[in-house]
């Protein structure tokens, strides 16, 4: 993307320190499982009086290869060196040591209490015949600070079971108050104000208590880490919002914060527009609802010095066309609709009968006309057809010289007949009408909307997003989306799984209709929104007999 359209400037992060976090766990019969955590110091550096688990920094001879270590052989050598500060570490804060004596007898509490936690430890383990044990030390997740904190730390956080017989001490100067507690406990107290915490504690908390014990956790890690994040933070209701890869508004914050600046506002209004980039605004249409989300979402693509393009102009609305009309400067060069559906296209014609009442000007409604299988409340006939790859461009001239926005159509039916997506080229960034969603899946409606067609058009627009290395998905509902790639491959498996699901119902129920197999493959979705999944269900259902599936 163009770096001169950034919405904020660069703002280069803070260098990344390198650290390692242990979580010791332990089976409570009371409460499942128990977790360790500790209290920092109230004069500390980082977290001030916060609750935390044990870990610290990576000192150079971690890595070395000749230390007293035990470790599994598959093990990378960065992964292992990252093991083996945070079990280092856990010992020299809370006197808590996983290692083994040469005949394969853990540690003891005598073990630990002959150790010096102020002096170095390698020395102390050879001298006792000590190796630490990393066998069952297991790579949790790894935590990458947001970009905008003062002090940024990458760190691995691992797992591994408590070594019995052992009583956690903590050093009383970095860490305090060791305490063994549940998770959810951990989270009920952090939400009354009883144990302060910073937000990846507090997320992994939350991704703990989805594991009925330890051992489920364990088993669970051994795979591979459950996340790796780098949370993102904006502004929500007047205040610093943060959130993770997997939250709506991660991929907004990615586009206009890149480097963290942490000022973008997340609230979704109808009253001005907002800047994703310089030259792409966004202003939301005040029609929320199950269908629509926070609202339909109208673009302006363009500049000052170029003239505007108005996509989506949204419903019947006179207020919002007019919203659009003054955040355009008045300057509306073309119109464009993604398709036909009610909540897209009527403003077109109230935008485009504004411009020519206001600035004199009639500029054309583009877009494809509404199929044969549209129902009667999304009849559209534009004035001038776009057809699939044509080229529509805004020029002007700048300080540095010319000017050029530009959109390629590309023809996307499967939610509709005459669905458009439209990538702006200079920048890299795609906007998906409804055919992607934020936050959703798009209903496909038959006979207007089909399944093959939409699985089809996914699978070019990856094609798109491969070829023009975008990252961004401006949906027509919803917060931006990011890794464009990665949302087109997940929809996909989604779509599929659901229709796999859907041939299940149909074989189980060979007899039934769409009521009969909307229960059965919709399980999993609110009852309330059968009637809608019911329409996909048929998209998919004429799916899978024009394939033979049934017969399969």
């Amino acid at each position: 993307m163009r770096p001169e359209y950034d919405v904020y400037p660069a703002c280069p992060p803070v260098p990344l320190r390198d650290a390692a976090t242990l979580l010791l766990v332990r089976s409570n019969p009371a409460d499942g499982w128990d977790v360790l955590m500790t209290r920092r110091s109230a004069q500390a550096s980082f977290v001030p009086g916060g609750y935390v688990f044990p870990g610290g920094g990576l000192e150079a001879q971690d890595g070395h290869d000749d230390l007293p270590v035990l470790a599994r052989p598959a093990m990378p050598a960065a992964e292992r060196q990252a093991a083996i500060a945070a079990v280092r570490e856990t010992f020299e804060e809370m006197g808590l040591l996983l290692a083994v004596h040469a005949d394969g007898r853990p540690a003891t509490q005598a073990d630990v209490e002959a150790l010096d936690r102020s002096t170095s430890l390698w020395p102390q383990l050879l001298a006792r015949g000590l190796q630490l044990d990393l066998r069952g030390v297991w790579l949790l997740a790894h935590w990458t600070a947001d970009p905008c904190v003062p002090k940024r730390f990458a760190v691995p956080f691992f797992v591994a079971l408590a070594p019995q017989g052992q009583i956690p001490v903590a050093d009383e100067s970095e860490q305090f108050e060791p305490v063994w507690v549940a998770p959810r406990q951990a989270l009920q107290q952090h939400a009354e104000g009883q144990m302060p915490m910073i937000y990846p504690t507090v997320r992994t908390l939350e991704r703990l208590v989805t594991y009925p014990d330890a051992e489920a956790l364990l088993a669970a890690v051994q795979g591979g880490p459950l996340w790796r994040s780098m949370p993102r933070s904006g502004r929500l209701g007047g205040k610093e919002y943060r959130c993770m890869e997997d939250d709506l508004a991660y991929g907004e914050l990615a586009l206009l914060c890149p480097d963290g600046q942490g000022r973008h506002a997340l609230d979704w209004q109808s009253a001005q527009a907002v800047a994703l980039r310089k030259n792409v605004l966004r202003l939301t249409a005040p029609n929320p609802g199950v269908m629509t989300g926070p609202g339909t979402n109208s673009y302006l693509i363009g500049e000052a010095a170029t003239g505007f393009i108005a996509i989506d102009p949204g419903p019947d609305d006179a207020a919002h066309a007019q919203r659009l009309w003054d955040a355009a400067g008045g300057d509306i060069r073309w119109i464009v609709c993604t398709h036909s559906h009610p909540d897209h296209a009527p403003g077109a014609w109230l935008l485009q009968a504004l411009c020519a009442k206001a600035a004199g000007v009639k500029p054309p409604v583009l877009g494809l006309p509404s199929g044969p299988g549209a129902p009667a409340h999304s009849q559209f006939q534009p004035d001038e057809l776009l057809q699939d790859q044509e080229l529509v461009a805004l020029t002007g001239k700048g300080e540095n010289g010319k000017i050029t926005h530009t959109l390629q159509a590309l023809h996307t039916p499967g939610h509709t007949q005459n669905h458009l997506c439209l990538l702006l080229v200079e920048d890299g960034l795609l906007l998906t009408g409804d055919h992607i969603l934020s936050g959703s899946t798009t209903i496909i409606n038959p006979p207007d909307g089909n399944m093959a067609d939409y699985l089809d058009s996914l699978q070019r627009l990856d094609a798109v997003c491969a070829e023009h290395a975008v990252q961004f998905l401006l949906p027509a509902h919803g917060y931006v989306l990011g890794q464009a790639r990665q949302v087109i491959a997940r929809l996909t498996a989604h779509r599929l799984a659901r229709e796999a699901k859907v041939l299940a119902a149909m074989r189980q129920a060979p007899q039934g209709g769409a009521e009969d197999w909307v229960a059965l493959a919709y399980a999993d979705t609110p009852q309330a929104l059968w009637p809608l999944a019911q329409r996909s269900l048929l998209a998919h259902v004429e799916r899978i007999r024009a394939l033979g599936l049934l017969a399969a």
